[in-house]
């Protein structure tokens, strides 16, 4: 409930329940703040205004009512960090946790001002070679032209996941620092020139979720988004053939092959 008062856009990911009971509880304990301090101003200006206290009073408070209020304050965010965000943390990053990269679809995510690049492996599984020097419109991720495995890779502005399958994305930037913001999946990742950072998720629940960046990055910044699709696996074998042989259209094997369609659109005229 509170994530529909907090305007949070619904969960897609495994592990989005527990995001979503830290960022409660925190709020809770904000709120609860929010209160205890507002009525505590409030007490303040009634209880020392100057028609109760026309008399200063340089002794000052001498109960120890406030070092205990702020002692408490401070254990609960205590809690917070070491029972609660520190433990989501580990059990997000910690290697035993990542699934195993055989079994997972794997992508990289290039962001560029204003706009994100996707590479995909191709059925090999194997991504191809990549060098900042071929970088270009037409080759946006810098894929070496003689590097084999980088034959069937596609490359395209807009990504596609399987529902229930681990997803590990590598995020790096060819430019400034942007930021990979996929808050249906509750993860964000800085995109780093000169690194590649990995972080994975298993996606949930069918749909098309937007991609932003969330780290101020230009001019072009508020434009910054993709679209990211998850689906089942039929439905992304269907759109990564349909990529791949757009990309990577099937070259004759011989001369005679590639003379055949002019030789029966001859015949057909005659």
């Amino acid at each position: 409930m509170i994530n529909k008062l907090m305007g949070i856009v619904p969960n897609a990911s495994e592990h989005g329940p527990l995001i979503d009971h830290f960022l409660e509880v925190c709020h809770w304990f904000m709120a609860a703040l929010f209160v205890g301090w507002t009525a505590y101003f409030f007490y303040t200006i009634w209880r020392f205004n100057a028609k109760r206290s026309p008399k200063a009073n340089y002794h000052g408070v001498k109960s120890k009512a406030s070092a205990h209020l702020e002692f408490t304050v401070v254990l609960v965010e205590a809690i917070l960090l070491f029972g609660l965000g520190i433990p989501l943390w580990d059990k997000r990053t910690a290697p035993n946790e990542w699934p195993d990269k055989d079994k997972a679809l794997r992508v990289h995510a290039i962001a560029q001002q204003f706009q994100w690049n996707f590479h995909y492996p191709g059925p090999d599984n194997v991504f191809g070679k990549q060098e900042a020097f071929l970088m270009n419109a037409g080759n946006p991720v810098g894929l070496d032209p003689n590097d084999p495995a980088g034959k069937d890779d596609i490359v395209t502005n807009e990504m596609h996941i399987v529902t229930f399958k681990p997803t590990v994305i590598e995020i790096s930037s060819k430019d400034v620092i942007h930021s990979f913001s996929l808050h249906p999946m509750r993860m964000c990742q800085d995109a780093i020139p000169g690194s590649r950072i990995p972080m994975w998720f298993r996606p949930i629940k069918p749909g098309e979720w937007e991609i932003v960046c969330a780290q101020l990055c230009g001019a072009g910044h508020y434009a910054m988004r993709a679209m990211a699709t998850v689906e089942d696996q039929a439905a992304f074998d269907a759109w990564f053939k349909d990529t791949s042989s757009r990309q990577h259209p099937a070259a004759p094997a011989t001369a005679q092959q590639a003379a055949e369609p002019q030789q029966l659109a001859l015949g057909a005229a005659k």
